[in-house]
């Protein structure tokens, strides 16, 4: 049976389904679902834990055991670096099942390699913290605490970092939000590459617009700015770009402080607002995560890019430029998208990252972000598929750019289920019309399944290396982004390879949502509850 393309037919956005799934160490086995629970097991194969996700707020819990490195998940025996393999390619065709597998094997990494990647991400995290040469910025961000419940007060964020941004109007009684307001602006072709006056002008502009809808254009006002590109700190207040991600590209910033300039662009036009607080994303969703949940001390993003931060010790971070006598733990903004920058990861890197990472905007940049940001991961589907259509194993090549992580997230929603058709339609659509079978359609799941398995791991290792850094009795891990959101495996993977890896550290995965947002207020409310306990 074939099946060609129908255009239009792919659905505009993919959600997890409840349903039985296949164990992931390649062995046949069904879930049993009880009350909304999944049943997980420990290394030593007793069921002892579980993680389930809440549809209320999102959260995922894990009680991992011990792993002794000989048993597997689930009680089968199966050797500790072979917990971390996809399952094989099952096709009708067993040659051509094979030339698949081979050609993919560059992309299959099992436990010694991860553990490799691990001991090159925690001797990066050192020499980054110790301001030495390290392809990660391990950025201090200032922010000394978390929300402890006694926020109070009314406070302005910006969220810039994408094309649409965000004005937000907050209120904070006893820690908790009871008033938000949100106006969203699209900013422009011409101001996102721009001078980089204009495009803060603009964004000046736009907090008047907000202030005057809301007849609070006189109030004295605190903002939070979350500002999501990296960026060297100099307070938390204060900090300059180092470049420009995603679509931006504006001149002239070079060495400029863009709170202060934020600051003066709201000061030309009359404006009682001070910028009391400049953060990224990420740092917004550990602080919005622990405002959910005190046991909250790292923060990731997993949607189109990709990065983390934790609480780090005080006296572990070299650069400080403020006094620092009495803080203990320090938020730390790792930017491990740039993870590999210096070569440190090339022995896990194949021909298809480095197509991937040839045709992308920002080549030789952003390494580890294109093994496991959403941006990267229907590029990364086209490469492979690309390089099986000239093995012959493949009937066309894809057209670069056609294939998105939607698709990715579709492929596996269906290779979840048994199904196989909507893969077939997408593809054919990619590859031209070419006419796409059903074995066809199950060598693109499987490719979906080796890429979204090495995200997975990829991105488990950072955490579990950050966990066994803190020594917490436990830790609960705050993630936003579309990937972790929208991908129908890839929280249960973060859950059992966190647990390979770490397996003495128990955590929690805490969906944290709009930390840009809620994050960055929560941030200015903490800022002025330090500063007020200093006088």
């Amino acid at each position: 049976m074939q099946i060609c393309c129908i255009i239009n037919c792919l659905p505009k956005c993919f959600h997890r389904k409840d349903m039985s799934t296949v164990l992931e160490n390649g062995r046949a086995g069904v879930d049993t679902h009880v009350n909304g629970h999944i049943p997980y097991s420990n290394g030593n194969g007793t069921m002892n834990g579980t993680h389930a996700t809440n549809g209320t707020n999102g959260i995922t819990n894990v009680s991992n055991g011990t792993i002794n490195g000989t048993h597997g998940v689930n009680g089968s025996g199966t050797p500790w670096e072979k917990q971390f393999l996809p399952p094989s390619l099952q096709l009708e065709d067993k040659a051509r099942a094979l030339k698949v597998e081979s050609k993919l094997s560059g992309l299959v990494l099992c436990g010694a390699t991860l553990r490799q990647v691990g001991e090159v991400f925690a001797r990066e995290i050192e020499n980054g913290l110790r301001e030495k040469p390290s392809s990660l910025q391990m950025e201090n961000t200032y922010v000394p605490e978390l929300p402890d419940g006694t926020e109070e007060g009314v406070f302005l964020a910006l969220d810039l970092g994408g094309t649409n941004f965000r004005v937000l109007y907050l209120e904070l009684k006893g820690g908790q939000l009871v008033r938000e307001d949100v106006k969203h602006y699209h900013i422009s072709d011409e101001l996102r590459v721009g001078p980089g006056v204009d495009l803060f002008n603009f964004l000046a502009d736009c907090v008047q617009d907000f202030l005057r809808s809301e007849g609070m254009e006189k109030d004295e006002l605190s903002l939070g700015f979350t500002f999501s590109f990296p960026m060297k700190q100099h307070s938390i207040s204060s900090g300059e770009l180092i470049t420009w991600t995603k679509s931006f590209n504006c001149g002239g910033m070079a060495g400029v402080d863009v709170a202060a300039l934020l600051q003066r662009c709201l000061k030309e036009r009359g404006l009682k607002v001070t910028v009391q607080v400049l953060l990224n994303d990420t740092t917004g969703t550990l602080v919005a995560g622990a405002h959910l949940d005190p046991e909250v001390a790292i923060g990731v993003i997993l949607g189109t890019g990709s990065n983390g931060c934790y609480m780090e010790r005080a006296d572990r971070v070299m650069h400080w430029e403020s006094s620092h006598e009495r803080v203990h733990d320090v938020c730390v903004d790792i930017e491990w998208g740039a993870f590999g920058d210096n070569g440190c990861l090339n022995f896990m890197r194949t021909e298809f990252d480095n197509e991937v990472d040839r045709k992308s905007l920002l080549a030789t940049s952003f390494t580890f972000e294109k093994y496991i940001g959403g941006k990267y991961l229907g590029d990364l589907l086209c490469a492979v598929l690309g390089g099986l259509a000239r093995d012959g194993v493949f009937p066309a090549a894809p057209t670069w750019g056609e294939l998105a992580s939607a698709h990715v997230s579709m492929f596996e929603e269906e290779n979840d289920v048994g199904e196989w058709k909507r893969t077939a339609e997408a593809l054919c659509e990619a590859c031209g019309g070419s006419t796409i079978s059903r074995a066809d359609a199950l060598v693109a799941q499987h490719v979906a399944r080796v890429i979204s398995n090495r995200a997975a791991q990829l991105v488990s290792v950072c955490i579990s290396i950050i966990l066994r850094r803190m020594e917490r009795n436990h830790t609960s891990v705050a993630v936003d982004g579309s990937v972790f959101k929208r991908h129908p495996r890839i929280a249960k993977l973060m859950n059992k390879y966190i647990s390979l890896l770490a397996p003495k550290h128990k955590f929690t995965l805490l969906g944290a949502e709009d930390g840009s947002g809620k994050g960055s207020a929560l941030t200015a409310a903490i800022a002025a509850r330090v500063a007020a306990r200093q006088f």
